[in-house]
């Protein structure tokens, strides 16, 4: 998924703790574009928190009724420096990308695609509820609901400048736990490992809560960590987290206890170890220094022109029916790095 903001901000994120044992983070509306626009609920970065281990970005979103917004439909556009993590509650969802990958994903399923120096990629909700033979989407309206997560992973230096790749995680391992179903979406979680490739110690994972019920899920101390909470009535270490917000947790937690009112809850935990290299965000492209930006700005300018420096870059998607995004306008001014504001 693309961040569609005409205006984005640089931001520049560095590892760091809490002011107080649970941190909440508001989300805020952004429209994905158009004038029947899908809004998402944006958490991270926020002007509280930029990173929960390497994760640097939150849209959450639906349940859309993509027959009356029409869907997701984000046009080839670039990244580098990330991963993007999409993950589904309901719908179908078809990405392509410039490594050749044409993958739907579906609720319970993982599509996870590495950018490392640059690719490019579309996501389109599915029309008519499938695919035709050539991988492409059906023809006709988009119909039923989408609900589900947009994550971004921040890659280290080690990382970041490597080929481009897609991995489709079919079926991510489920476990039992205090009542609870605990799919684990990447990394490790309560014995069980996701296959998902993560270039950082991290973890993702969805918890379906029955109602009433108190869950203590034993984590790595040294992860931080965050829970956002999809549905239901939650609290986090005692702390009540209103749905759709996100709650942080520093590390140094052997345990984290959840307890779920009288309905049941569905939440999303991330976590990971702090992520001590500075990351610099501006619109699709994660980096260090304002130098990466403008340049990775210009060849994507470039490759949509043709340029064979440019796609040799980002590359193309073939298969999706319009032209690609190009990049917003950079600010008059230097990106520059900035402190995280602290609570």
């Amino acid at each position: 998924m693309t961040n569609l903001e005409a205006r984005p901000t640089e931001t520049v994120s560095r590892a760091g703790g809490p002011s107080g044992d649970v941190q909440l983070l508001e989300p805020r509306d952004v429209p994905l574009g158009g004038v029947r626009a899908m809004t998402v609920r944006r958490t991270l970065p926020s002007r509280a928190r930029s990173l929960v281990g390497a994760f640097c970005f939150l849209d959450h979103y639906g349940p859309d009724d993509v027959a009356a917004t029409g869907g997701m439909d984000v046009p080839p556009h670039p990244h580098t420096g990330l991963q993007t993590v999409t993950w589904l509650f309901e719908g179908e969802v078809l990405h392509q990308d410039a490594t050749g990958a044409v993958q739907a994903v579906r609720p319970g399923q993982l599509n996870l695609m590495t950018a490392g120096h640059g690719v490019c990629h579309s996501e389109e909700s599915l029309r008519g509820g499938g695919l035709e033979p050539d991988g492409g989407a059906t023809a006709g309206a988009p119909s039923g609901r989408l609900h589900g997560v947009q994550l971004w992973t921040a890659l280290p230096d080690g990382a970041r400048a490597g080929a481009p790749a897609f991995q489709h995680v079919a079926d991510p391992p489920l476990v039992e736990h205090d009542g609870a179903r605990v799919r684990v979406v990447m990394g490790s979680l309560l014995g069980v490992t996701s296959p998902a490739h993560a270039a950082t110690p991290l973890v993702a994972a969805q918890l379906d809560v029955p109602a009433g019920a108190r869950v203590v899920l034993p984590v790595d101390p040294a992860f931080e960590h965050a829970v956002l909470v999809d549905d239901g009535d939650v609290r986090l270490q005692g702390t009540d987290v209103p749905r759709a917000w996100l709650a942080y947790v520093a590390p140094g937690r052997e345990r984290l206890v959840l307890e779920v009112g009288d309905a049941p809850a569905r939440l999303v935990l991330l976590g990971g170890v702090p992520f001590v290299e500075p990351v610099l965000m501006w619109w699709n492209f994660v980096g260090r220094t304002h130098e990466e930006v403008v340049r990775a700005r210009e060849q994507w300018q470039a490759a949509l022109a043709g340029d064979p420096e440019g796609l040799a870059r980002f590359g193309r998607v073939p298969g999706y029916p319009g032209p690609a995004l190009p990049a917003p306008v950079l600010p008059a001014v230097r990106l520059r790095p900035r402190e995280r504001p602290r609570a």
